[in-house]
């Protein structure tokens, strides 16, 4: 899942940044409205982290510029904000949650599992093929009901895959959903995700099998 933190805080940023990464979410950071809308403008997201005071305007301007044009991406105000007209204000004016700072990574995450879990938005909470099984809100994988380590990379990329089993994702979807703007990968780190990905699943007696579409992508279907 990629998401989308706006917060001109640098050490809240990089808080939030490095937590949420550990819980599988590729995240891209700016920290003024311009930039949060030049990146809303590059490329899509599954949910967008803002905060209400930045340098250039009050992030509420964002909210209601992406509403009026018919962006239904999941909005979740982090803010210093807490006062209750503040909280109604927010979520009337089109936010779908409202979190106070101070707060724990713990819960953040759990709200957005929340928010991409609801109907129509991009998680289901456990996702099926063969024998293998996503649980989408604790990141685990199990393998005939038996739980094997994987990742949270790998478990980003078996999420995509699942998500449209038997269907080829393309390279650039995969890409888009697993690195953020600025992160260092290389030409063939998508390759060595799904190698190391396909070890895994083999090793546990999956019985799915992740084929390769040259020059496309990447697909999971149940071995016949």
């Amino acid at each position: 899942m990629r998401l989308l933190l706006v917060e001109d805080n640098p050490q809240l940023a990089e808080l939030v940044h490095d937590g949420l990464t550990r819980q599988g979410f590729a995240i891209d950071r700016c920290g003024s409205l311009k930039e949060a809308l030049a990146a809303r403008a590059a490329a899509s997201y599954d949910l967008i982290l803002l905060d209400l005071g930045l340098p250039d305007g009050d992030g509420m301007t964002l909210v209601r510029e992406l509403r009026q044009g018919n962006d239904s991406t999941p909005i979740l105000i982090l803010t210093a904000r807490g006062g209750l007209n503040d909280r109604l204000i927010g979520l009337d004016g089109g936010a779908d949650d409202y979190l106070v700072k101070p707060f724990e990574i713990a819960e953040l995450a759990a709200r957005c599992r929340a928010l991409l879990r609801r109907p129509g938005a991009s998680l289901g909470v456990v996702l099926h093929l063969g024998n293998v099984a996503l649980d989408t809100t604790t990141r685990t994988v199990t393998v005939n009901e038996q739980r094997i380590e994987v990742p949270p990379r790998e478990v980003a990329l078996l999420e995509q895959l699942l998500r449209r089993a038997e269907q080829v994702v393309r390279r650039n979807q995969l890409e888009e959903s697993l690195y953020s703007f600025g992160e260092e990968v290389t030409p063939n780190a998508l390759e060595s995700a799904v190698s190391r990905l396909r070890k895994r699943l083999t090793a546990a007696d999956a019985n799915v099998v992740v084929r390769t579409a040259h020059g496309i992508g990447y697909a999971i279907f149940p071995q016949p």
